[in-house]
């Protein structure tokens, strides 16, 4: 559903570094620009789980498309699979999508958005901001734009 091209699978009954009993499949996904995304599927051990300390929404891979169209055509194709989709969601710099594989990992699609001056804009602050989340541990507003909706007469 990703339209990555399956690059390589390995399976082996052993690991090879250990010699360890521990059948698995190894795949590997040509996620664009020379990334290889390689996932493991282990039948004899317990469901990976995930950081209880950590909130869902966070865990996750974001991968570029390329254009509107193609975040769209995923989202329809996904959708089309039966797979529960989220968004877009306009994040000012880029739209996404979310999604979880068959696996429980939550995958983001994203396309850029941003434009120049937006990108400027946020070069402009990102030390500041990061030094007053240092000293706050609150999110500083030095880019309010982006989420209160003023970016679209800021910067269109």
């Amino acid at each position: 559903h990703l339209d990555m091209k399956l690059v390589l699978c390995i399976a082996e009954d052993t690991v090879p570094s250990t010699g360890e009993a521990d059948p698995y499949m190894h795949i590997f996904l040509d996620a664009g620009q020379g990334n290889i995304l390689a996932f493991f599927e282990l039948p004899t051990q317990p469901e990976m789980g995930r950081d209880p300390n950590t909130p869902v929404w966070t865990q996750h891979l974001a991968l570029e498309v390329g254009s509107m169209d193609e975040l769209l055509a995923a989202k329809q194709r996904l959708q089309g699979a039966g797979i529960d989709v989220l968004g877009p969601t306009d994040h000012a710099l880029f739209q996404s999508i979310y999604f979880f594989d068959p696996n429980g990992h939550r995958l983001e699609l994203a396309c850029n958005t941003a434009s120049p001056k937006m990108l400027a804009a946020l070069d402009a602050v990102k030390w500041d901001m990061l030094e007053e989340w240092g000293q706050t541990r609150k999110a500083p507003k030095h880019a309010a734009w982006m989420h209160d909706g003023r970016y679209k007469e800021m910067f269109q």
